[in-house]
């Protein structure tokens, strides 16, 4: 197995360098390839979405239900305010999503051209890359929907005060 050594220089605050000896072999080169070959940045589009929607479900439609218990002491009119909150609220998750990433997407296409005028015969991305807008909206309205069940479920053990 041949192996080649590379120093490198590890720049400190103080400007200071420090030598650090990287020793390539053929097993870390296959593995680097290995882990380059997935592209993570796509997953974590749809992740952000995911997590940002649930969060956003379970915060909003808990806080809905407990302002509509404050007033009135009902669990129906709390579960029918709930859910009203989940639909409306993953209707508006999917259409903010949308538009988010469609203005991503537009802004990562003009650079991709902008890529192309200047390298005429090769680009640096692949249009096969870019955020899917529809994706991100499903997920971020199903997120939403996911994180808004978790409140109208527990309103499911909310029992009526004797007086």
């Amino acid at each position: 197995m041949a192996a080649s050594s590379q120093t490198l220089p590890l720049s400190s605050l103080n400007t200071t360098e420090i030598p650090i000896q990287v020793i390539e072999t053929e097993e870390n080169k296959i593995q680097e390839s290995a882990v380059s070959g997935f592209d993570y940045s796509q997953r974590g589009q749809w992740l952000r979405a995911a997590v940002l929607g649930a969060n956003d479900g379970l915060v909003s439609v808990a806080s809905l239900m407990m302002g509509v218990g404050s007033v009135k002491e009902d669990a129906k009119a709390m579960v029918i305010a709930g859910f009203a909150g989940l639909v409306a609220g993953a209707c508006s998750m999917a259409i903010g999503e949308f538009v988010s990433v469609c203005t991503q997407r537009d802004v990562e296409i003009a650079q991709i051209k902008r890529e192309k005028r200047k390298r005429s015969s090769k680009s640096i991305r692949n249009d096969g890359k870019l955020p899917n807008p529809v994706q991100a909206a499903i997920v971020s309205a199903l997120a939403f929907a996911v994180g808004a069940v978790l409140p109208l479920l527990a309103a499911a053990f909310v029992r009526k005060r004797e007086r």
